[in-house]
């Protein structure tokens, strides 16, 4: 379940808002626990707008992370997948990429079982229907997005319209190249050229699922709720319903990279 607060960098008008607003999101909340909706409260986050002013107004949610998939991407209790904005962790999986897997390994660390709180900018999901958010983890004010660039662990993808922090993240990156962190260090650093440019070959800039370097990968691989890997061929029975984690050109591939096909 994900639960929402109201970013407000003047801490003066927090019990006032919260005295009269609280009522009404109270039985909103509970009717949306009754037909499986979101559930909002009304407090303030006024740590997160005096960190990241851009942000005050917006609104944040929260809840509790199930999995991590890989270093920007993972999965809220109640399945609701979350994209990170404006940065791009290097790939695992299909065209694997230099520092993909310490990534994965550093979001899984942070992430796996804690609490956070998600921010949304302009937009509000991608077209595979994952929600695009800032996070910040437990009651941290740092960003855990700008957090993994400044680490090296992820570079800079800025996609309109959610670009209200792209000049903070594009500075986090120069910091990062300049102490060679992570994904910028020594001899690899070409290596991970090619994250730096928010794409492999399939095209992922635009925060779409793991692909193949295949122009058109269709097969869609899926990890449930049992961490089970399952792919989805053209035409099988779940198909169009599946939002894919991964995109693989051929089930053989699917196969290779631990999926299985589905059962019946």
């Amino acid at each position: 379940m994900i639960k929402k607060q109201l970013i407000d960098g003047d801490s003066k008008r927090k019990r006032y808002r919260a005295a009269i607003i609280a009522p009404i999101w109270l039985l909103l909340a509970l009717l949306a626990s009754g037909c499986g909706q979101i559930a909002t409260t009304a407090a303030p986050a006024g740590d997160i707008a005096a960190a990241y002013p851009e942000l005050e107004g917006l609104t944040a949610e929260s809840g509790k992370v199930e999995r991590v998939i890989d270093g920007d991407t993972f999965v809220l209790e109640g399945g609701a997948r979350v994209r990170l904005i404006g940065v791009n962790t290097p790939e695992i999986s299909g065209k694997a990429e230099y520092y993909g897997q310490e990534a994965a390994a550093y979001a899984r660390q942070r992430l796996d079982g804690a609490s956070v709180r998600l921010v949304k900018d302009t937009g509000d999901t991608d077209r595979y229907g994952r929600l695009l958010r800032y996070v910040f983890v437990g009651e941290e004010a740092r960003m855990f997005n700008e957090e993994l660039v400044l680490a090296g662990y992820a570079s800079v993808m800025t996609i309109q319209p959610n670009v209200r922090l792209a000049d903070r993240f594009v500075e986090a990156e120069r910091s990062a190249r300049a102490a060679e962190s992570g994904l910028w260090g020594g001899e690899q650093e070409g290596s991970a050229a090619a994250a730096d440019s928010g794409a492999d070959d399939a095209g992922t800039a635009d925060g779409s699922p793991r692909s193949s370097a295949c122009e058109d990968p269709r097969v869609k691989g899926n990890i449930n709720s049992k961490r089970e890997r399952i792919y989805h061929v053209p035409g099988s029975r779940y198909y169009e319903q599946t939002v894919p984690e991964e995109l693989f050109c051929t089930a053989e591939e699917a196969e290779a990279a631990g999926f299985r096909a589905p059962k019946g």
